[in-house]
């Protein structure tokens, strides 16, 4: 690819089997408030052409104007880059000629996720990784393929300032907002560390499938009439007897 013969160096497998599939890739997506559509999600990837190479260029059109090189201070800065898994720090880029740092996403004015080959003396190495440089100018580790990066920003859904989650300060109040309302669960990995449970719905299904005991129906019994009652209608009975018998003699 043009990339690779300018630059003398070789694009890691993966991000080079990308570009042969696609030139690049962008996805935006919004949310509606009061009707009315308001961009929030954003997921891109640099075509060929926009893969730019960063620190090798002046910052300004003057003469003698500073680059990101002048910035690049060996005596490093506390807190720049993000501890790895295995609680190694990695050796963070150098803006000089030490490495090539290639811009993949502007991060919409926030920052930039950058491709980089740590080593470029004497010869380029092959071996890259994918770092966040913050707009105070701050490298943060992210992961070391392309692929596990892409994996990310798709987890992530591109919600603004994602890249920050993995910053030692974090992301800001009003996008933690925007994170707690569509990835609850990766703004708080380290409340699902602590309770694993927490966000696992259970299901015992013993209780589930239980069957129910019916309690036996008792069949109330009729009120007994009082006895009185009874020598009434039973006297009214008798009565009406008397009398139709007495009827029938006269006829």
């Amino acid at each position: 690819m043009k990339e690779e013969l300018k630059n003398s160096c070789i694009l890691p497998e993966d991000l080079k089997n990308f570009y042969l599939m696609t030139d690049g890739f962008q996805m935006t997506w919004s949310v509606k408030t009061d009707d009315t559509p308001m961009p929030l999600g954003s997921m891109v990837i640099n075509s060929v052409s926009k893969l730019c190479r960063l620190g090798g260029s002046s910052m300004y059109t003057l003469p003698n104007a500073p680059t990101l090189a002048d910035l690049e201070d060996d005596t490093g800065e506390e807190g720049n880059v993000l501890l790895t898994g295995n609680g190694d720090k990695p050796e963070k880029p150098h803006f000089d000629s030490r490495s090539l740092i290639f811009e993949l996403d502007p991060c919409n004015g926030n920052g930039k996720v950058c491709l980089v080959y740590k080593h470029a003396k004497p010869v380029v190495s092959p071996d890259t990784e994918i770092w966040f440089l913050d707009r105070a100018l701050y490298w943060h580790f992210l992961t070391k393929t392309f692929t596990a990066y892409y994996r990310l920003l798709i987890t992530h859904l591109g919600l603004p300032q994602w890249q920050y989650a993995f910053t030692s300060y974090g992301v800001s109040p009003q996008a933690k907002q925007w994170f707690n309302m569509y990835k609850p669960i990766t703004i708080n990995t380290s409340l699902l560390s602590e309770e694993a449970d927490s966000f696992v719905n259970k299901l015992d299904p013993n209780k589930v499938f239980k069957g129910k005991n019916k309690t036996p129906v008792i069949k109330k019994k009729q009120p007994s009439q009082p006895s009185g009652s009874q020598k009434s209608h039973t006297s009214m009975t008798s009565s009406k007897a008397s009398s139709l018998a007495g009827n029938s003699s006269r006829k």
